[in-house]
């Protein structure tokens, strides 16, 4: 008896399940679960210089703080003011009437030395607002040329750079500088370009200086702090130096504050620093960088120095912000990377026990 051939026909299988694993077999040892292997990762310093921005990145300019008009304390402190002018009018007036009862040369003599302070009082104060306009001249320069260079003007730009060698005039180091964009101010069409131009020209040259400034005050600090026997001269020094430094940036760049001027200064540096956010990212980077790199191979005072001396690097670079008559645009801008590796070598080559006496 022959079995007729059977029809071809489709049969659907089931789908594995993904959600669930296969069951090993009874006999089977089950298998012990296994980790992807961790690749180690190197970092570097320069990976960890959170100041080391991308050239495209926009950096935020000098922040300054906001200006808010409250009367009433205006008020009081102007009442204050003329309150204590006029006792210590009354003080001189009647010491002045004692000494000529006294004697007659005692009284004039009085009267001149009342006449001289006075004198150099009002010099004094004329000297703190001229020294007040010349930095609001400044910021003033450096608001109008970032608007140049956004809105490619080229009459506005044409106005900046005459200011900004106008400034100059006096500094034999923007020389070459100044000559060169006198020459080549009618040639040139595009705002931005010229402005830029103006900036590689005339304050490439101090922008060395200010760099070689910041690093001579960081190598003082960071060795001041590597031999001080106590944290409270560190700080003392740190503070002081810092505010020199300030000083010193603002007479490069033009500025010349007084004393009014040079807490104005300051302050703006301050809220730079707030702003960005750098005295802490700094430390505890600068802290990670030294901790395991060769600084801490050789003391933990010169880790100590290091860091005080990248935190007054950081200042220093605040600085040439606050007083740059430009903001950076064509000229690279200074970072951390730059003075870390020179305070390095020089903290360890002051502490090293083979430099000679």
């Amino acid at each position: 008896m022959t079995v007729p051939p059977r029809k071809p026909a489709a049969f659907r299988l089931p789908e594995p399940s993904r959600a669930t694993p296969e069951a090993p077999d009874a006999g089977e040892a089950p298998r012990r679960p296994r980790a992807a292997p961790v690749t180690e990762a190197l970092v570097t310093p320069a990976a960890l210089d959170v100041f080391d921005e991308p050239e495209s990145m926009e950096v935020p300019p000098p922040a300054t703080s906001p200006r808010r008009r409250h009367w009433l304390g205006r008020i009081f402190f102007g009442a204050a003011g003329i309150l204590v002018s006029l006792a210590i009018g009354l003080w001189t007036d009647q010491l002045i009437r004692d000494l000529f009862e006294r004697a007659d040369w005692l009284g004039w003599l009085a009267l001149a030395c009342a006449a001289i302070a006075a004198l150099a009082l009002l010099i004094v104060l004329a000297r703190e607002l001229l020294a007040l306009s010349r930095l609001a001249s400044v910021e003033h320069l450096r608001i109008r040329s970032a608007d140049a260079v956004a809105r490619d003007d080229p009459k506005a730009a044409r106005q900046v750079v005459d200011e900004l060698v106008t400034l100059f005039a006096s500094q034999p180091a923007t020389a070459a500088g100044r000559r060169t964009m006198t020459d080549l101010s009618g040639d040139i069409i595009d705002g931005a370009a010229l402005v830029k131009l103006a900036e590689t020209e005339i304050l490439a040259p101090l922008d060395q200086r200010a760099q070689l400034m910041v690093l001579d005050a960081a190598k003082r600090v960071s060795l001041v702090t590597a031999v001080s026997p106590r944290a409270l001269v560190d700080v003392a020094y740190v503070v002081f130096e810092a505010g020199r430094l300030i000083r010193r940036l603002s007479e490069l760049y033009a500025g010349r504050p007084g004393t009014l001027g040079f807490f104005r200064l300051t302050r703006s540096v301050l809220a730079h620093l707030a702003v960005t956010g750098s005295i802490a990212a700094g430390d505890s980077i600068v802290q990670q960088i030294v901790g395991h790199g060769l600084a801490a191979r050789l003391s933990a005072k010169l880790g100590e120095g290091v860091v005080n001396g990248m935190m007054t690097a950081r200042i220093g670079m605040a600085a040439m912000e606050a007083a740059r008559p430009l903001p950076f645009s064509e000229e690279r801008r200074p970072r951390m990377s730059d003075f870390l590796s020179a305070l390095t070598s020089f903290n360890a080559r002051e502490q090293s026990p083979e430099r000679p006496k």
